[in-house]
C-alpha cells in the first residue's frame, strides 16, 4: 500500500508541476501516472549509480551536499524520463532543474500530509 501511495503522490506532483511551470508539458492527467512510474523506475535503477559517480567525481563533496546532488540527479532523471516517454516534454535542462525542485517540494508535502 505504501508503494501505491508514493506512486500516487509522485503522479500528482508531476501533474501539478506541469500545470505550474510553462516549460514542462504533460499530455494528460492520466499520463502523469505513466511518467511517475518511469521516473520512479529510473530513480530506482540509476539514482544510486549517479549519486555514487557524483560522489567519486567530486571527491566526496557531493556526499556533503547531498540535497543539491540529489536535486541535480533528479533533474537528470526527469530529463531522461521526458526523452524516453512521449507523455512529458521539458524545454531544456533549466526547466528540468526547476521541475525537480517543485516535484520534491510537492512530494514532500504530500508525504507529510498523507502519511503522518
Amino acid at each position: 500500500m505504501n508503494l501505491l501511495l508514493s506512486w500516487l503522490i509522485l503522479a500528482v506532483s508531476v501533474w501539478a508541476t506541469a500545470a505550474l511551470l510553462p516549460g514542462v508539458k504533460l499530455k494528460s492527467f492520466g499520463s502523469a501516472f505513466w511518467v511517475a512510474a518511469v521516473f520512479g523506475l529510473l530513480n530506482l535503477l540509476l539514482g544510486w549509480l549517479f549519486f555514487t559517480v557524483f560522489t567519486i567525481a567530486t571527491l566526496g563533496i557531493a556526499l556533503l551536499l547531498a540535497f543539491i546532488t540529489r536535486w541535480i540527479i533528479d533533474a537528470i532523471l526527469l530529463y531522461i524520463t521526458a526523452s524516453v516517454t512521449d507523455a512529458l516534454e521539458i524545454e531544456g535542462f533549466k526547466w528540468a532543474l526547476i521541475a525537480s525542485l517543485v516535484m520534491s517540494v510537492l512530494g514532500t508535502l504530500g508525504q507529510w500530509l498523507l502519511v503522518r
